[in-house]
This record gives structure tokens, C-alpha cells and sequence, in this order.
């Protein structure tokens, strides 16, 4: 877990800068924590909203991040075939806290001392811009798909439920 005096919007903001990211993060009175209060203090459609999900892999040994767009779901089991994995689990909100720092509803898709392994929602690309939190339930930044691709080193792939 971060040490004291973390922040977690800079921490993402300077993720960013290092990346050569181009994206601006933006802070809002309005909470973004589901996917519907995202979109409406976002002004995107539900499915532009990207979901950073913190999975728990092998029984917690490590973490993945799944990058989704709000209207898909995870398939773990296609996860755990990706990532070759015996059990893949969804990090509840106190181990996402205690392992990131992040809390649920702000959890980035970058700004970790070590990125984990990330696998993007195919249907991601489908969309020019996508809006992922930056580290709070108050702030966020749009992002290309391709770029979210590139500073994560993630990788594409069919990780919703069908």
C-alpha cells in the first residue's frame, strides 16, 4: 500500500505526465462512483465509461486489472485462461484500498508503483474516447483507447461476459 502523504490524484497525474499522456484530468463536485453518476457528470454514454476493475489473482498471490467499458461485464473464466491462472476473484473494496491505495469508485486504470497485468475490454476501441477515474470518486480524464493500450501496456483482448 502507498505510504503516508499519498495522493491519489496527483499520483495519477503524474503517471500521466511521465507517460506522455496528453490526457487532462478533470475534479467534479458530482461523484462518478457507478457508472451511471459517471456518465452524468461526464455528459458521456455509460458504455464510454471505463470500469478499472482490480482482480485478485491465484487466491490474492497477485492482481490484474481488468479495463472495461460500463456496459460490459467481466468474465473471469476468460481471464483466468488468459493469465494462464488456477483462480481469478474480484478484489473487494478493502483489499483494492490496502493493495492500491485506490478506493473503489476512483480506481485508475494507471498510477501504481508497478502496473499490474491489464487486459482491456475489446469493445473499448469501438470508441474514439473512453473516461476513466483518476484515482477518486471526483476526478477522471478521457482517454483514447489506444492510448489507455500504450501506457498501461495492457493487452486487448474478449474479456466480457457474453
Amino acid at each position: 500500500m502507498p505510504g503516508e502523504g499519498f495522493n491519489p490524484i496527483e499520483t495519477v497525474r503524474k503517471f500521466l505526465e511521465e507517460s506522455e499522456c496528453s490526457s487532462q484530468i478533470r475534479e467534479t463536485t458530482a461523484t462518478i462512483f457507478t457508472v451511471a453518476d459517471a456518465s452524468a457528470a461526464v455528459g458521456a454514454p455509460e458504455k464510454e465509461i471505463l470500469k478499472s476493475i482490480l482482480l485478485r489473482v491465484n487466491h490474492g498471490k497477485s492482481f490484474a486489472l481488468a479495463l472495461m467499458s460500463g456496459v460490459n461485464r467481466v468474465d473471469t473464466k476468460k481471464i483466468k485462461r488468459l493469465l494462464g491462472a488456477s483462480h481469478v476473484s474480484f478484489a473487494d473494496g478493502e483489499t483494492c484500498t490496502e493493495w492500491s491505495g485506490f478506493r473503489p469508485g476512483g480506481v485508475p486504470p494507471v498510477g501504481y508503483p508497478e502496473q499490474p497485468p491489464t487486459l482491456l475490454d475489446e469493445d473499448l476501441f469501438l470508441y474514439h474516447t473512453v473516461w476513466a477515474a483518476a484515482g477518486t470518486d471526483h476526478a477522471f480524464f478521457p482517454v483514447a483507447p489506444e492510448e489507455l493500450l500504450r501506457i498501461t501496456g495492457g493487452t486487448k483482448a474478449d474479456i466480457k461476459k457474453d
